[in-house]
């Protein structure tokens, strides 16, 4: 068969049931293959949605997303979302066109060195040079992607290498089994445990993937030792929880920060060195217990005192298999702590004010959203106070990024969510900027058919920046902007919008929406005053003296 065709044929073997991308003519013969095969092709309105919703559904599968552009600026336009994956910890593969490596007639036309400019933002970009190579690459593409920790991988697909024949067979995937810590390091992490005042355990990034919740869960019931999370790890475990204390949505001076400043030991569950460090984590500061897949990186900020190196969950059995409460723990400064946190968070979330205050706004969303819903988040503002005051009930419940931390990725990751789990509710939370960067692909949702809200927190500029211009003591330059009618907008593309005018609305209009078929854009004005009143003078002038 063709090598397209056989490309083709390994993606099925690998489980692949969507590919997003927009196609060039470079890849007509691919496309023609992925036509008569069982995958389901979803063509988007830009790249950099496509390669956003294959990382997403990478995100919440474990298993590879696929997605496909053309040579030059299809190629360009899919490195924010490769890079977005690859900081993110996403398993992705992104296939692109070439022109004929061997003979072309259009001189230098369209052509960049992708595989160079793919190289710094994957684990590994090649150019398939001939088609019995095909399904070794494609093995080693997903192996590489699917490992931890995972990341983007890309192949590039040359034109006249795609319609060479090959009689090479797909290469059946297998199932690595991952190794289990050293038993002396689980001896010794137990020891260090018994021997704390005040342990503490931090949720991060790497606890998000695989079957880690259940052990997680066993491992805090049976210890009652409190938790918090950082951003990526949010909904590992019930946020309900009495032993929930919080996220790390802020970089100091929040009660989380006063949680983790007062622990003796901090039990690091899946640290991931791209996502901001929730405080400083060395031997000067704390015993740090690292367990992860992989052994930790050394910097500034941390410096783990033991490391569990292995499966994540077979660790947390292990530890839990021996280790017991101990007299010597002191936790109820935690307890007082929790109290002060819940209710610093639930004050003004009863607020009237218009423009509504974001307090408002996340307490809407959870009585909103079911305990299973998932709220999709673009970066902005608002994705701080959703990390902080938003209580995750499930796994993968809140989706955000706080690696690349990327602008247009909200709306796309949404529709994947929706695409995964055609059964729960899906929210989008955008801002009016970063919703504006890929609002076209309104036009791919309502194709698919998609029942799903997109929450547009409206301040007319870039919100998160213009607290940081202001925290500095600059003046307001360079950050505001205007918007397009989101209601007419909404009607211009086939679907229901609605403007937000007092904040009582906003409630009735999220469960009506919620419940509804179809898409559901709302324009919501928000005022982020409250930055600077919270986040700038009432959480630095509190104590954590309690």
């Amino acid at each position: 068969m063709k090598a397209a065709q056989l490309l083709v044929k390994c993606l099925e073997l690998e489980g692949v049931k969507y590919i997003f991308g927009v196609p060039g003519e470079e890849n007509l013969a691919f496309l023609e293959a992925v036509r008569n095969s069982s995958i389901k092709f979803i063509t988007t309105r830009h790249e950099q949605a496509a390669v956003f919703m294959a990382a997403t559904l990478g995100r919440l599968t474990g298993k590879a997303g696929v997605a496909l552009s053309t040579l030059g600026p299809g190629a360009t336009n899919l490195v924010t979302g490769v890079a977005y994956a690859q900081l993110g910890g996403m398993p992705l593969v992104v296939i692109t066109g070439q022109k004929p490596i061997r003979k072309s007639k259009q001189g230098k036309f369209q052509i960049i060195d992708v595989v160079r400019m793919m190289e710094p933002i994957t684990k590994w970009a090649e150019t398939v040079i001939s088609a019995d190579k095909v399904p070794s690459m494609v093995r080693e593409a997903f192996k590489l992607a699917e490992a931890e920790r995972p990341g983007a991988v890309h192949l590039e697909l040359p034109e006249d290498i795609a319609e060479e024949e090959s009689s090479a067979q797909p290469i059946e995937p297998i199932k690595v089994r991952r190794p289990g810590p050293d038993p002396k390091a689980i001896q010794r992490a137990i020891e260090m445990i018994h021997q704390a005042k005040r342990p503490l355990i931090l949720v991060a990034a790497g606890a998000n993937r695989k079957l880690v919740r259940k052990h997680l869960r066993s491992f805090i019931g049976k210890t009652m030792i409190p938790f918090v999370t950082t951003q990526m790890g949010k909904g590992v475990e019930n946020e309900s929880s009495e032993m929930y204390l919080g996220t790390t949505a802020l970089s100091n001076n929040d009660y989380v920060h006063c949680a983790l400043n007062r622990a003796d030991v901090i039990i690091v569950i899946g640290h991931d060195v791209t996502e901001k460090p929730p405080v400083t984590m060395t031997s000067e500061t704390h015993k740090v217990i690292h367990i992860n897949f992989y052994e930790s990186k050394i910097d500034d900020v941390y410096a783990p005192s033991l490391e569990l190196i292995g499966d994540i969950s077979h660790t947390l059995w292990a530890l839990s298999e021996s280790v017991v409460i101990s007299p010597d723990w002191d936790l109820d400064y935690y307890k007082r702590l929790r109290k002060h946190m819940l209710q610093h968070i639930n004050e003004k979330a009863d607020s009237d004010a218009f423009p509504i205050k974001p307090q408002r706004v996340v307490a809407e969303l959870r009585k909103a959203m079911p305990g299973d819903g998932i709220l999709s988040l673009d970066n902005g503002m608002y994705k701080l106070w959703i990390a902080r005051n938003y209580p995750a009930y499930e796994q993968n419940s809140v989706l955000l990024d706080n690696a690349l931390a990327t602008m247009g990725a909200g709306l796309p990751a949404a529709i994947a969510a929706k695409i995964l789990n055609p059964n729960k509710k899906v929210l989008a939370v955008v801002g009016d900027g970063g919703f504006m960067m890929n609002d076209q692909d309104l036009e791919t949702a309502k194709r698919l058919d998609l029942d799903l809200v997109v929450l547009i927190l409206n301040d007319s500029g870039y919100g998160m920046i213009r607290w940081k211009q202001e925290d500095m003591g600059l003046p307001d330059f360079g950050l505001k902007f205007d918007n397009p009618n989101f209601v007419k907008l909404a009607e211009s593309f086939g679907l229901e919008g609605y403007r937000v005018t007092k904040t009582a609305e906003l409630m009735p209009l999220l469960q009506k929406t919620l419940n509804s078929k179809g898409i559901h854009i709302i324009d919501c004005p928000i005022d982020y005053s409250e930055n600077k009143t919270v986040f700038g003078e009432e959480l630095k002038s509190k104590t954590c003296d309690l």
